[in-house]
């Protein structure tokens, strides 16, 4: 017999995002932190990004996940100081590469689990941003009440929309392996309902599809999980990526119009502490 909920509100997202989670195998990100470096494929995420920003010059930032810095660096040409936090002091090398080649020095670099994130710790800053950042995280209730915390004017994230990881997951399909997706954004709405936590809503308009230099590039650009794949399945990847794949004689350069990036923005005002 199915439970009866009353009241909608009742409901615990968080256990239901965290449930989505429990099968999901941590990404070595200090492996992965060379290709996010090197990476110059064709995509406007950053550009639909920025464009829903609200900053001023003489904010502060926490950047949550900055990861190698495709989002701290711009964004810390627009502000008075970013915070950077991961996990990978890989990523973080490249960070503090990437802001010494761009001349940067307002960046502070902290090596942290998101998990882990105190206010206590962290203080006030004006704005959080978290690109891309939360989708895995399982005490996601804890850390968004951190996060809100230490916001003083802003948080701004971004999570999964329906259609991402297109390709990826039509591959899944051919192996037979059923796909274990991230939790909805819709879990993510409810749980900062839940919270007393009003947010807005957005779907980035993104029109530009990936670009890899070679078959290869697009095994190993981190979206497949190769460490997971045996031989044979890597072989069947690239078969499958051979096929699916055109080639632009221009540029030589190899996409698909299906493979593009689907984001949501999530964000809310704070109110005067």
């Amino acid at each position: 017999m199915k439970q009866c909920i009353e009241n909608p509100n009742d409901v615990k997202w968080e256990e239901f995002w965290a449930e989505r989670l429990e099968n999901k195998v941590n990404k070595d990100w200090d492996k992965a932190a060379p290709g996010f470096y090197k990476r110059t494929r064709k995509d406007d995420y950053q550009d639909a990004l920025f464009d829903k920003l609200i900053l001023d010059e003489n904010d502060s930032v926490l950047d949550v996940g900055c990861g190698e810095g495709s989002v701290t660096i711009p964004m810390a040409k627009r502000v008075k100081k970013v915070i950077g936090l991961d996990s990978s002091p890989k990523m973080l090398e490249y960070l503090e590469k990437r802001a010494l080649d761009n001349k940067i020095d307002n960046i502070e670099s902290i090596l942290k689990p998101i998990e882990e994130i105190k206010y206590d710790e962290i203080g006030d800053v004006d704005v959080v941003v978290c690109s891309r950042s939360l989708n895995g995280i399982i005490p996601i209730r804890e850390v968004l009440m951190e996060l809100d915390k230490i916001a003083n004017k802003y948080v701004f994230i971004t999570i999964f929309g329906p259609e991402n990881k297109k390709i990826e997951k039509d591959f899944d399909k051919e192996l037979g392996i059923k796909t274990e997706d991230f939790p909805d954004y819709n879990y993510f709405f409810n749980i900062l309902f839940n919270m007393g936590i009003y947010a807005n809503i957005e779907r980035f308009d993104l029109n530009n599809y990936r670009e890899y230099d070679s078959i290869e590039d697009a095994m190993d650009n981190g979206k497949f999980r190769l460490d997971l794949y045996s031989d044979d399945e890597k072989a069947l990847l690239k078969e499958y990526l051979e096929r699916i794949l055109t080639k632009d004689e221009k540029t030589g350069k190899y996409y698909n119009v299906k493979d593009k990036a689907d984001w949501i923005m999530v964000w809310w005002k704070k109110e005067k502490k």
